[in-house]
């Protein structure tokens, strides 16, 4: 009997790799995006044919695809020629952990792995949970401000704040984090980061080395905890700025280290 599914997948951004990996079923990837670095064994098994605004659409062509998967309105260009070429083409537009867990369910039910794709839903809530027991053991929560980019300044996207607070933190831009677009998370300046004192600075710049002394030279950023203790951390950018099963694991894990580990000190 002929698989009634999708057989041969494009994949525009990193998060339905790392699914269709973790469900047993990277046999129906035939492209990716430059920018996956999960599974690391992807990179070496298929061929890279799209950036994040980008793509080379003639490449994806060629792969004969069935279903090309892409992520907000950021790859709408990227979606309407490919659609204009005959592909189907789904744009999940999630933002929020509630969101990924959905997409992961969504994503496993569209090629027949529903089963598989909530025992790994189950796994990430698991995981949450433990990380939530945790942190209901530490003495204090601390505020954390977390940079996406610094020029200009984007604060967190939600499901970034939410990973925060899972984490035993709370996010100094909780009324940002509720945007979808970065242009809306824009600041002016840095002096409403310096009035909101934040305890932790977490950066992630989008594929650039985060650099803590530069934040930290910022004109009146002498003034905040974080820089007076030296809290200044990065979080590298493919487990906490994709919304897939990274940020839910390796990228909560890693801010709740750093939190812990500040709360006990």
């Amino acid at each position: 009997m002929p698989d009634a599914y999708p057989q041969r997948i494009v994949c525009l951004t990193e998060e339905p790799t790392e699914v269709l990996y973790a469900l047993g079923e990277a046999h129906r990837i035939v492209g990716i995006s430059g920018f996956t670095v999960r599974p690391p064994q992807a990179r070496r098994e298929k061929p890279r044919v799209s950036a994040f605004t980008s793509a080379k659409i003639g490449e994806i062509l060629k792969l004969e695809p069935d279903l090309a998967i892409g992520f907000s309105d950021i790859q709408a260009d990227i979606a309407r020629e490919l659609i204009k070429a005959g592909v189907e083409v789904w744009i999940s537009n999630h933002r929020s952990v509630d969101g990924i867990l959905a997409y992961i369910r969504r994503l496993g039910a569209m090629v027949g792995a529903g089963a598989k794709a909530e025992a790994y839903v189950q796994r990430a809530e698991r995981h949450m949970a433990d990380i939530r027991a945790a942190v209901a053991s530490l003495p204090r929560r601390p505020r954390v401000y977390f940079e996406e980019w610094d020029e200009p300044i984007i604060t967190g996207i939600r499901w970034v704040a939410e990973i925060i607070g899972i984490a035993g933190g709370d996010d100094c831009f909780p009324e940002l984090a509720r945007e979808p677009l970065a242009r809306q998370r824009i600041l002016a300046n840095g002096d409403e980061v310096v009035r909101r004192a934040p305890d932790i600075i977490l950066g992630s710049w989008c594929g650039k080395r985060f650099r803590p002394e530069k934040v930290a030279a910022r004109a009146g950023w002498e003034a905040i905890p974080a820089v007076q203790s030296g809290d200044l951390y990065e979080i590298k950018s493919p487990i906490i700025l994709q919304p897939g099963p990274a940020a839910l694991f390796d990228g909560l894990d890693e801010i709740h280290r750093i939190i812990a580990a500040w709360a006990l000190r």
